[in-house]
This record gives C-alpha cells, structure tokens and sequence, in this order.
C-alpha cells in the first residue's frame, strides 16, 4: 500500500514500517491522510505477520495536527475530533508501535505519536501541545497521555502554555524517551523494531495488551470530557479568530 500521502512498506521480518508524506499539508490531518491513516492500520491488522510498527514522517516534519480548514469546521461546530479513531491508532494496534519522530510533532500530530509504545524524539525538532495557542482546550486524550507520559509538571506546562519545544530543550528537561540527531532516529527505530520482531507475536501482542490495559481503560472518561471542555472553549468568537490569523 502506498499513496500521494503515506506509505506502507515491508522493512524486514516481521517490521512493517508507516511513512507521513502529505507534502501538501506538511503532515497535518489532511482528510486523505486520515483516511490513509485508518486504511494503513486496519491492513496491518490483517497481517498476521506483522510484530512491529514504525511511525514516522518525511524531511523535517513527523506530524502537524489539524489543518486550519479542520479545526474551523470543529470550531463552526461541524463535527468533532471523536469523529474517527485516528488519535487512538498506535494504542489500539495489537502490535506495538514505534513513533520515529525525526521532524517536528504539532498539536495532535505530537499526541497522536506519543499514543505509540515507543518514542523517539529529534533534537533539531520542534514539539507542542499547541491546542490553547488557539483559545480552546486540549483534545485527542492530550490531556490524558501528555502528563501519563511526560510527567505531570512538564505535561501540564506544555498543555497549558501551549509553548514549543526543541527535541534538545526536552532532553534536558528530563523527558523518558531517547532523543537523537534527526539523521539517527529511524535507524534507531529499526534497531528497536528487529529487536522486537525477534520475539513471537503472541507473547509481544499479550504484553503490550497488559502493559497499556491501564491507559486503555483511562482513557474514555478523558475524551469524554475533553469533549465537554470543547463545548465550552472550542466555539469562543476568539478561537475562530485566534485559528484564522495565528495558524500556520
């Protein structure tokens, strides 16, 4: 499988490797790359072969969160982001997943990845909760797994001051997760993921299911009300005004 904006692709015995391409929309949630996104996964599920999943984006960019026009259609109240699946992907994939992180992870494009069982940051790259740049709180269980995966001091901050990060500013600060030179995060990642292909797919798949029961559980009363928060915040005069002029 392979299309305009991902890729699908085989690395190895049982590695199967997922690339970000959207060049178009610099890796933000263009609706043809969540559909390709949802489709990319649901193949994965029918690959009993499949032990491994790596994550990852092109050049500089991993992940950029909603498109302005999709966070304008949230903000008119023309859906929301429970819509679809999309920010649950790598937590419910029965496999673990590896989120390559070598360019930049924006908004929910950053806690999309963060959902994987492994991350790997670039210290070049830049990385956000950005939700409350634009006036209206958290989603995609940010709230959840920012602090469950962060700390809840570094977690907290970076929801509620929506400030940016350099990969190399969150090494210092302590953050759980290796943080390479850009040019050195997916080969790491391959490192990781033959690692893991080496152990059989039944074990990997209980373990994982044990190891992430907990977040799993968490996290539908998390979504339920960061989507009451959003009928309060999201739908502010401010926000559509904050998305048309601040976006980029």
């Amino acid at each position: 499988m392979s299309s305009q904006v991902l890729g699908l692709s085989q690395m190895g015995p049982g590695v199967v490797q997922i690339t970000l391409q959207d060049r178009a929309h610099k890796n933000a949630f263009s609706a043809d790359l969540v559909a390709a996104l949802l489709e990319a996964f649901a193949t994965i599920r029918s690959m009993p072969e499949c032990r491994v999943v790596i994550l990852t984006g092109y050049d500089s960019y991993f992940c950029s969160g909603g498109t302005q026009e999709g966070l304008l259609m949230l903000q008119e109240g023309h859906g929301r982001f429970t819509d679809s699946s999309l920010y649950s992907l790598p937590l419910e994939c029965e496999v673990p997943v590896i989120s390559a992180m070598q360019g930049h992870g924006i908004g929910g494009g950053f806690v999309f990845g963060l959902f994987a069982d492994f991350v790997v940051l670039s210290r070049e790259s830049v990385y956000t909760a950005n939700f409350m740049k634009y006036g209206f709180t958290p989603g995609m269980g940010a709230t959840c797994v920012l602090p469950r995966k962060l700390g809840f001091a570094l977690g907290g901050e970076m929801l509620l001051s929506a400030r940016t990060y350099r990969g190399e500013e969150l090494e210092r600060r302590g953050v759980p997760f290796p943080v390479l030179a850009r040019t050195a995060v997916l080969p790491y990642a391959h490192e990781l993921a033959n690692d893991l292909a080496d152990k059989p797919r039944v074990s990997l798949v209980a373990l994982k299911s044990h190891l992430s029961s907990a977040l799993r559980v968490e996290l539908p009363a998390i979504i339920e009300k960061e989507v009451a928060m959003h009928a309060q915040t999201f739908h502010l005069q401010e926000v559509g005004a904050r998305i048309r002029s601040e976006y980029r």
